[in-house]
């Protein structure tokens, strides 16, 4: 796999999120471990306690030592070698389990000291409803006389319930891991077709610029022979030859330049342009082009000087200025203007249109997204103007916005004041 800086990124995330996960799950681990630990030595020492006040009771001594027996994770056999009344263990069970705050529910069963047979047991339960009694989860010791065993039934379910936050943070975490990984597969997924819809287009472009070249020149050879000249049926036809595929050359340079922009292909060559000139170099071409009755509007008296490459900011002021006037029924207006604050200073260019509809208004940037118009089988065009427009400023450095101005667009072009000179 090419290590590049995009796969990079996606592995050191990926490492991240799963040396957090491990991390969780070691703390998981840790925090079961201190509770197992912190309720074992609470019945140990309430079991002990118990011990000792049956002791007391009897005006006994302690003689026996390990009097507490751990046979199973939820079984404890209390050796006591005195005797005792059911009664009175219950009671004091109850008692030392409360004090040390275990609030478990427990069995507990007494043995015979003659027969080593279970005469007496109980379920005690936090619940009002009592639960069945298990006999054959106890088990006999032929070594004791006098003992009594314990026994959990929900030890191992309170482990669990009392580090629910604990597992609640693990889950979301694995969660956390699970989205990432399916966006990285997505985002991968998404590399992929935009690379082979690049490939597509600049195969495509290419291929058609071979045989357009071929055709440009045939025809403007064909356009300067006398026969042609002299027909004026076939010098129409000439000329809508060359007008057509000029036509589809703009927009073929139109989707190369794209397809390089979001390639990161480009390299600007800046260099400091002026303003007035570029305006008027396309407000000349666009005359040329239309037979639309244009009406420009320039709304300032400074002679900025803007640094920025000179190709590609001619276009971005033509596509815009071209899209005021080509989507526009009316007899175009096109105002443009200068907006200065503190930090940058702003071109508007603001046409007389029906703007674009709301739904439509935060979508314009996007490639090849077109807005629904009743003529938009009249007007040509692929939807990568303003694409290109966003793209070439965002490489500038500049900010490009566009809002409804009732009537009308009004596109603005913000730029760092460090890039102006008057």
């Amino acid at each position: 796999m090419k290590f590049t800086r995009f796969n990079i990124v996606i592995l050191v995330g990926f490492l991240a999120i799963l040396g957090v996960v491990v991390m969780q799950l070691f703390l998981l681990n840790q925090a079961y471990s201190f509770e197992k630990k912190e309720v074992e030595d609470k019945i140990y020492y309430a079991l002990l306690d118990v011990v000792e006040r049956i002791y007391v009771d009897n005006n006994s001594e302690l003689i026996v030592a390990n009097q507490i027996k751990k046979v199973a994770h939820n079984y404890y056999v209390v050796n006591v070698n005195d005797v005792f009344e059911n009664n009175i263990l219950e009671f004091y069970l109850k008692k030392e389990f409360a004090k040390v705050k275990l609030d478990l529910d427990f069995e507990y069963a007494i043995y015979d000291c003659g027969s080593n047979n279970m005469v007496y047991g109980n379920y005690i339960t936090l619940n009002s409803e009592p639960s069945k009694k298990c006999v054959d989860c106890f088990t006999k010791n032929d070594e004791l006389i006098y003992y009594f065993a314990v026994r959990f039934p929900t030890l191992k379910q309170s482990y669990f319930t009392s580090l629910k936050q604990y597992w609640l943070y693990t889950i979301v975490l694995l969660l956390v891991l699970i989205v990432y990984v399916y966006s990285v597969l997505l985002m991968l997924k998404q590399k992929r077709y935009t690379v082979l819809q690049n490939d597509f287009i600049n195969n495509m472009t290419h291929e058609f610029k071979t045989p357009l070249a071929s055709i440009l020149i045939a025809s403007n050879f064909a356009n300067d022979q006398k026969e042609i000249k002299e027909n004026p049926r076939l010098s129409k036809y000439i000329q809508i030859i060359i007008k057509q595929s000029n036509k589809l050359n703009e927009h073929i340079e139109q989707i190369l330049s794209l397809a390089k922009t979001d390639s990161n292909n480009i390299e600007l060559s800046k260099t400091n342009i002026d303003f007035r000139k570029v305006l008027e170099l396309i407000k000349e071409n666009i005359l040329l082009k239309y037979t639309k009755n244009i009406e420009f509007e320039l709304d300032f008296s400074s002679k900025p000087i803007i640094k920025a490459d000179e190709f590609h900011f001619y276009n971005i002021l033509y596509n815009i200025i071209e899209n005021a006037v080509k989507y526009n029924d009316k007899e175009p207006i096109v105002k443009i203007s200068l907006l200065e604050n503190e930090k940058t200073i702003s071109i508007v260019i603001l046409d007389n249109g029906n703007g674009v509809p709301k739904k439509d208004l935060p979508f314009i940037f996007d490639k090849f997204y077109r807005v629904e118009r009743k003529d938009s089988k009249e007007i040509e065009g692929f939807g990568i103007g303003l694409a290109y427009v966003k793209k070439i400023g965002q490489l500038h450095g500049w900010k490009i916005k566009a809002e409804n101005a009732n009537p009308g667009l009004r596109i603005t072009i913000e730029i760092p004041k460090s890039d102006i000179h008057e």
